[in-house]
């Protein structure tokens, strides 16, 4: 796979993973009522806002990652003997 077609891919799985995972963190703060105290509140928003970042940087790399070349252009094996 090319790397414009890993890019393509990349950023449509990126656009819905957020829109998922920002779902999720709202209807997790409502089930567990987590306005109960403001440093709880604080605490789960701080953890709740970064914690995607680690998934999305994960395939951020995957998406950069450079073209292999084709098989005629690769070096080939030494052999050690």
């Amino acid at each position: 796979m090319n790397i414009r077609t890993r890019k393509l891919i990349g950023t449509i799985v990126l656009l819905i993973f957020i829109a998922v995972y920002a779902l999720l963190v709202m209807a997790a703060a409502i089930v567990l009522q987590v306005n109960a105290s403001k440093w709880v509140e604080l605490a789960f928003y701080i953890i709740g806002g970064l914690a995607w970042v680690i998934p999305a940087a994960l395939l951020v790399r995957w998406m950069v990652r450079p073209d292999e070349p084709p098989e005629e252009i690769r070096p080939a094996p030494q052999r050690r003997g």
